[in-house]
């Protein structure tokens, strides 16, 4: 039997609990107060059946953990034979699990399994693309917090399957000044030093700017370890990068698409940052084939 955990990407961690809880709360969505009346009404209790998971696209495959979770949450009588993990590139066609036991588990857990692949591979799936548009540069495409509610920790870790790496999880794990907290707090300089005075020592500052007059401002203060560089042309990161020198790191938000990438990486900017990477990732086709 395969263990949820072995299938995890095994450069990339994703909590048992994390696991657990989403499995947990999609099963109470689907099964609701009966369960699945269709499987028990035409499948009888003994049946046994082989089914493999396949993909019916190429990509980068996610979610195998939380599939085989889903099946074995409900029965321990599921054998799962994986053959690929979490991470690996796949052609169309590829078998990626071979599933055997009670027929009824197998039809129940069908839909939420293949959501739960189908999501993260395409989330996995579109982070790569991007990835490979910065393909000669130094600069990391992060994901943000426009996460499905409920689900950031696994949209996370999908866009670490697929190369790319995570922005802050929330608004506890690091201090990000946007525009609107520099207006109520009066300017640059006040928002970073109380900031600064507020923020432990491992903690890290970086604050939104749409100038370069206000990148200037951020850069005498010396207060900020990044700084966010919103919606930017090309030509105006390119002089961000040369103001910089290498003193803060550089974030380009904004207008982060697969077409402008390539561009943005050339500027020299360190992170590039895109919510399109969970917001907008097209579902991965996949599928439950029964094996006869």
């Amino acid at each position: 039997m395969t263990a949820p955990t072995s299938l995890l990407d095994p450069d990339a961690f994703l909590s048992p609990l994390a696991i657990d809880e989403a499995v947990h709360r999609a099963l109470d969505e689907d099964l609701g107060r009966a369960g699945d009346i269709t499987s028990f009404a035409t499948i009888p209790e003994a049946t046994k059946a082989q089914a493999v998971l396949v993909a019916r696209q190429s990509g980068i495959i996610a979610g195998l953990p939380l599939a085989v979770a889903t099946l074995q949450k409900l029965s321990s009588d599921i054998e799962v034979r994986a053959h690929v993990r979490d991470a690996a590139r796949v052609a169309r066609g590829r078998q990626v699990l071979t599933i055997s036991g009670p027929a009824r588990t197998i039809l129940t857990a069908e839909r939420t399994a293949l959501n739960f692949v189908g999501r993260l591979s395409g989330v996995a799936t579109l982070t790569d693309a991007y990835v490979a548009r910065t393909e000669g540069t130094r600069m990391r495409i992060c994901c943000t917090r426009k996460t499905t509610p409920g689900l950031r920790a696994l949209e996370k870790y999908a866009v670490r399957c697929g190369g790319g790496f995570n922005h802050r999880f929330g608004l506890d794990d690091a201090i990000l000044i946007k525009d609107n907290h520099i207006a109520v707090a009066g300017g640059i300089r006040p928002v970073l030093e109380r900031a600064r005075a507020h923020a432990g020592h491992l903690v890290k500052i970086e604050i939104e700017v749409d100038t370069l007059a206000q990148l200037r401002e951020v850069l005498d203060t010396g207060l900020a370890e990044a700084v966010l560089l919103d919606n930017m042309d090309i030509a105006t990161l390119r002089e961000a990068v040369r103001m910089t020198e290498g003193r803060v790191a550089l974030e380009a938000s904004g207008g982060v698409t697969l077409d402008s990438i390539p561009a943005i990486a050339a500027t020299g900017v360190d992170y590039a940052s895109s919510g399109a990477l969970t917001h907008s990732a097209p579902n991965f086709d996949c599928a439950l084939d029964i094996e006869a």
